[in-house]
């Protein structure tokens, strides 16, 4: 089975490695570079197909850095450096209900009961400023990229310290390296102030070697293999955590249409999670496995609908709200056993173009999870997450937002916590 693993990622980098990414090829015929963009040093117009690429990504979340300002190219036109990130300020106020989790508003950390002394929260941070380098190159075997992005949350949501986001390489279909994963739709996700952003969204960023062809104008697939990343709640008589020994390996088929301003994709996950049976003292493995439905449909250039949906069993790991807090593999009774807990998330947003410099963006989200007697009756059952927010263009590279978010976290048991907060934000993009 390895050796055809093997096999077929050789097959597909060398099939990459013959033709050009379809979409790249074709976006300077269908796309305007902004005239903001500055050139610092070459020929803007033998690297036009160039810029076009940094200036038209493949996929990218509404939260991601917008494509940078500064770009250099040499003198042949073959390579493209752009430097951006941004600055972003955020203000925070919770009521009637407060998240101590630093700027995150996740559901997963609302105290069941409410805590009557974490009521009220106010609340700052710089600390999802961002900045990156993106390189793109034109070469026989098609185009090359290579793309670093940091963040300042590597102390957690409340710390300053500096995190490595992503760091990949790409030739023509074929990316290795840390970037979202595969089974992650990252366009489908609505707008929010809020970094953490709806709890039932599918947000996960894994090391991966990840083939992706575009087939015409309409269909595109990928197929990769990740290295895992589970954690699990255990007995510490019964059960341990030990190294995994295969990758996940998501992949899907998407039909796209408007020039990729609306698409809707099908998502399957294959997890063979590891670990240690300690009364039969043998090492032991569960499948985990997905289903996903997502999308976002552009009406007009006035309304997009977004939407996202997955079920299945111990893929926790992918689930905004779940993701590090053990919902991967949990307790199969009382002997040595573990089992992938049945799970359920969706978000559905819409944004509402008012003007070219301002919008409105409302979300509702859920994660559930279904098998009670791995947490216990005080365990997560499901969390909601509502958003409503604005967003303002002062001028191209500055934003500002205000938002609104509710959130509730109900257990087991049928107790529940809630929490409310307001956003405001300041961004600058360079």
């Amino acid at each position: 089975m390895k050796k055809i693993f093997a096999s077929g990622i050789i097959a597909a980098a060398l099939t990459s490695s013959l033709s050009f990414d379809a979409m790249a090829t074709e976006m300077p015929d269908t796309f305007l570079i902004p005239e903001h963009a500055l050139t610092i040093t070459g020929d803007r117009h033998k690297g036009n197909d160039l810029i076009g690429v940094i200036y038209n990504p493949v996929e990218t979340h509404f939260n991601d850095p917008k494509p940078p300002r500064f770009l250099f190219l040499d003198s042949e036109g073959k390579v493209a450096l752009g430097i951006g990130g941004n600055v972003k300020g955020t203000l925070l106020y919770d009521f009637d209900g407060a998240i101590d989790n630093g700027p995150a508003f996740s559901t997963f950390m609302i105290p069941v009961p409410n805590n009557p002394a974490q009521k009220n929260q106010f609340y700052g941070t710089a600390n999802h400023s961002t900045i990156f380098l993106q390189l793109v190159g034109r070469s026989k075997l098609g185009y090359y990229q290579m793309y670093v992005q940091t963040q300042f949350v590597g102390d957690g949501y409340a710390g300053y310290g500096l995190k490595l986001k992503q760091a990949w390489m790409g030739l023509g279909n074929v990316k290795v390296g840390l970037a979202p994963s595969t089974f992650v739709d990252q366009l489908a996700g609505t707008p929010t102030i809020d970094d953490y952003g709806p709890i039932g969204e599918n947000t996960a960023k894994n090391v991966l070697i990840q083939y992706r062809p575009q087939v015409g104008a309409h269909l595109t697939f990928a197929i990769s293999a990740e290295v895992p990343d589970a954690t699990y709640t255990t007995d510490a008589d019964l059960q341990e955590k030990i190294n995994q020994r295969f990758p996940d390996i998501p992949a899907f088929v998407q039909y796209q249409w408007q020039g990729g301003q609306s698409h809707v994709r099908l998502t399957g996950l294959f997890r063979n999670l590891s670990y240690r049976d300690l009364v039969a003292g043998k090492n032991k493995f569960v499948r985990g496995w997905a289903v996903q439905l997502s999308g976002l449909v552009n009406m007009a250039n006035v309304v997009t609908l977004f939407y996202q949906g997955a079920y299945g069993r111990g893929y926790g790991r992918y689930i905004n709200d779940l993701s590090g807090n053990n919902f991967d593999l949990v307790p199969d009774g009382s002997n040595g056993l573990m089992k992938a807990p049945r799970t359920l998330n969706y978000e559905l947003g819409l944004r509402v173009n008012l003007s070219s410099k301002a919008f409105l963006a409302g979300s509702y989200s859920q994660a559930r999870v279904f098998d009670w007697k791995g947490f216990g009756n005080d365990g997560y059952k499901y969390g909601q997450y509502v958003s409503t927010s604005f967003f303002y263009y002062i001028m191209p590279s500055l934003e500002w937002g205000l938002e609104y978010l509710h959130g509730v976290r109900n257990d087991f048991d049928g107790q529940s916590g809630h929490a409310n907060r307001i956003n405001t934000m300041i961004k600058f993009n360079f």
